[in-house]
């Protein structure tokens, strides 16, 4: 009689994190993004640079779900990024803080906490606030802060909620030392923790803490690799509106 072999076991297919085919992204007739075809890996950290106009924001946008493609899928851990599975993986800090007018700090958080099945409160939510410069602030209404601490003030929102994927359009605007050094720890211990990153940054001086890097000009990407090979001349003090 003879053996029967064993059956194979099938691969087990990797998800990309973050997938993007044929996206574009028109005004009329200016195309603010080209053709582009991307995936990014779970766990990946990834930085994405380029001059204003190059079309970095219009990217994250895109991504987020903020922003509706004019071609083109995307896909967060397979999914449309509208959905409740996406917007459930997915944590957004734009460029520009994006608050409630008549929201205390603490109820930002407790709010965006609680809607995504976390605590909004206890000493995981205290820790974050307080190395965000925020403990004496919590009853405050942050429309009512300087742009620095409302900065803080949705980094706080951001990185309260738990998330497989974080979007993060140049988050050290309006920092001081000490915001900028918490943003770039909370960064890491994300990533430590298995989070996928996508962040658009100017800052040359944290390009090297990522994994890949990623160059835009005119709307197409134009670099995809280790990002310590991207180019020297991105310049720190410009901001990407595109």
């Amino acid at each position: 009689m003879s053996r029967r072999s064993k059956p194979r076991r099938a691969e087990k297919t990797i998800v990309p994190a973050i997938s993007r085919e044929g996206l574009v992204k028109e005004y009329g007739e200016v195309t603010a993004l080209a053709e582009i075809d991307l995936e990014v890996a779970p766990g990946e950290s990834v930085v994405l640079v380029g001059h204003n106009g190059s079309g970095k924001s219009t990217l994250l946008s895109l991504v987020s779900g903020t922003l509706d493609p004019t071609a083109g899928t995307i896909r967060i851990q397979g999914a449309d990024p509208d959905s409740v599975k996406a917007r459930t993986q997915r944590s957004w800090l734009p460029d520009n803080p994006v608050l409630y007018d008549d929201l205390t700090v603490d109820e930002h958080v407790q709010y965006v906490a609680r809607l995504h099945g976390a605590e909004g409160e206890g000493d995981r939510i205290d820790d974050l606030i307080g190395r965000l410069g925020l403990a004496g602030r919590r009853g405050e209404l942050p429309s009512q802060f300087s742009r620095g601490l409302r900065q803080k003030t949705a980094i706080a929102v951001a990185m309260c909620r738990p998330f497989t994927v974080l979007l993060v359009d140049e988050p050290f605007v309006g920092l001081d030392a000490s915001g900028r050094a918490t943003m770039l720890d909370l960064l890491s211990e994300a990533h430590d923790g298995g989070a996928t990153l996508l962040v658009a940054t100017h800052d040359p001086d944290v390009i090297d803490r990522f994994d890949r890097g990623l160059v835009m000009s005119n709307g197409e990407l134009v670099h995809d690799g280790r990002a310590a090979e991207i180019p020297a001349f991105i310049a720190p003090d410009q901001h990407d509106r595109a």
